[in-house]
C-alpha cells in the first residue's frame, strides 16, 4: 500500500513538472489538440445568408415614375405643337379631298372628293410649277454644296482667324429672308440697281433683270445661293473638324494626293453630314416662298412661280380652299417621297463603302 502511495506520488511528481509547463510541454499531441480547440472557439460562427434586395423592382419603379414626371412637364410643349403643327396639317390633307362651299357665314365642306387631285394632274400651270420649282432646287443645291464645301475646307485650315471668318460667313444666313430679298431687289432694280449698271456696262443698254424669265430666275438663284451657302457651309465645318489627323497624316504618307485623300478619306466620312446639309436644303428650296413672293411674284408671267406662290394664289386670292390644299398637300408628299429615296439610296452607298 505504501508502495503504491508512493506511486501514485511518483506519478504526480511527473505530471507535475509538466503541467506547469504549460500546454506547450505536455508533448506535441496535446499541443495540437489544444491550438485547434482555440481555433475552433476563436473561429466566428457563420453570418445568416442576407436577404436578396429587390433593387431591379425598385429601378424599375422609379424609371416608370420619372418617365411619368417627364411626359407631365412635355405635356404642354406636346399640345402646343399638336395644336399648332399636327392638326393643321391633318386639317389640310381633309380639306384637299373636300368640296368647299364659302359665303358670307364661312365655308362648309359638301362632300369628300379626288375632283381636286384630278384638277391638278390636268392643269398646265402646276405642271410648270413644279418643273420650275425642281429646277430651283436641284440648281441651287447643287451650287451651294459645292461652294459650301470649298468654304468649309479653306474654314478648316484657319486657325487663330477662323472665329472672325465664321462671324462673317453667317452674316448673309443671319438677316432674314424679306430683307434680304428687299436687298436684291433692290439691287436688281431696273433704274437704279447696281446690277442693272454693272451689265450696262458691257451690254449696248441696260437690261430689266426681273422683267425677263431666264434673267428672273438666274436672278432669284443668285439671292438664294447667297444667302444659304454659309448654312451649307457651317454644316459640312462640322463634320470635317471630326475627322482625326491621324487620317490625312496616314494618306500623306501612303503618298496619296489632295484629291485622292478628298475623295477616298474625307467624303467617306463625310457622307453623314453631306446628307444632313442636302436634306435640310432640298427641304428649304423645294417649300421656297418668301424670295421670290418680294422679288418677282412669281413673274414674269408664271415663269418664277413655285409650288408654293402657286398655292397661295389659288388658296388667298382666289379663295379656292380645296384646290388650294391639294396643292400644298402634293407638294409635302413630292418633298417627303423625294427625301425618302435619297435616304434610301445614301443607305446603299454608306453598305457599300463599309
Amino acid at each position: 500500500m505504501a508502495g503504491a502511495t508512493a506511486g501514485a506520488g511518483g506519478a504526480g511528481a511527473a505530471r507535475g513538472p509538466a503541467a506547469a509547463l504549460g500546454p506547450d510541454a505536455a508533448g506535441p499531441g496535446t499541443a495540437v489538440r489544444s491550438r485547434t480547440q482555440e481555433a475552433r472557439v476563436a473561429r466566428p460562427a457563420p453570418a445568416a445568408p442576407e436577404t436578396p434586395r429587390p433593387e431591379r423592382s425598385t429601378r424599375t419603379s422609379l424609371g416608370r415614375t420619372r418617365n411619368r414626371a417627364a411626359w407631365l412637364f412635355a405635356s404642354p410643349a406636346l399640345l402646343v405643337i399638336l395644336l399648332v403643327t399636327v392638326f393643321p396639317v391633318i386639317y389640310s390633307v381633309v380639306l384637299s379631298f373636300a368640296r368647299v362651299s364659302i359665303d358670307y357665314d364661312g365655308f362648309q365642306v359638301e362632300e369628300l372628293t379626288l375632283a381636286n387631285y384630278g384638277a391638278l394632274l390636268q392643269s398646265s400651270d402646276w405642271y410648270r410649277a413644279l418643273g420650275f420649282t425642281i429646277l430651283y432646287t436641284v440648281v441651287t443645291v447643287t451650287i451651294e454644296l459645292v461652294l459650301g464645301m470649298l468654304s468649309a475646307l479653306v474654314l478648316e485650315r484657319l486657325g487663330v482667324t477662323r472665329g472672325w471668318m465664321l462671324a462673317l460667313l453667317l452674316v448673309p444666313w443671319s438677316l432674314v429672308t424679306i430683307v434680304s430679298a428687299q436687298l436684291w431687289k433692290y439691287i436688281y432694280d431696273s433704274t437704279y440697281g447696281i446690277a442693272t449698271w454693272g451689265i450696262g456696262l458691257v451690254t449696248s443698254e441696260p437690261p430689266v433683270i426681273l422683267g425677263e424669265p431666264v434673267s428672273a430666275a438666274a436672278a432669284l438663284m443668285v439671292a438664294d445661293i447667297w444667302k444659304t451657302t454659309p448654312f451649307v457651309a457651317i454644316i459640312l465645318l462640322a463634320g470635317l473638324v471630326m475627322i482625326p489627323d491621324e487620317q490625312y497624316e496616314a494618306a500623306e504618307l501612303d503618298g496619296s494626293s489632295a484629291w485622292s485623300t478628298f475623295w477616298r478619306v474625307v467624303m467617306p466620312q463625310l457622307l453623314p453630314t453631306f446628307t444632313i446639309a442636302v436634306l435640310f436644303r432640298v427641304l428649304q428650296a423645294f417649300g421656297v416662298f418668301d424670295l421670290p413672293f418680294v422679288l418677282t411674284q412669281g413673274g414674269p408671267g408664271t415663269s418664277t412661280q413655285t409650288l408654293a406662290i402657286m398655292g397661295y394664289k389659288v388658296l388667298f386670292q382666289d379663295i379656292n380652299i380645296g384646290p388650294g390644299a391639294a396643292i400644298a398637300t402634293s407638294t409635302a408628299l413630292i418633298v417627303g417621297v423625294g427625301c425618302l429615296l435619297f435616304l434610301r439610296a445614301f443607305r446603299n452607298q454608306a453598305k457599300g463603302v463599309d
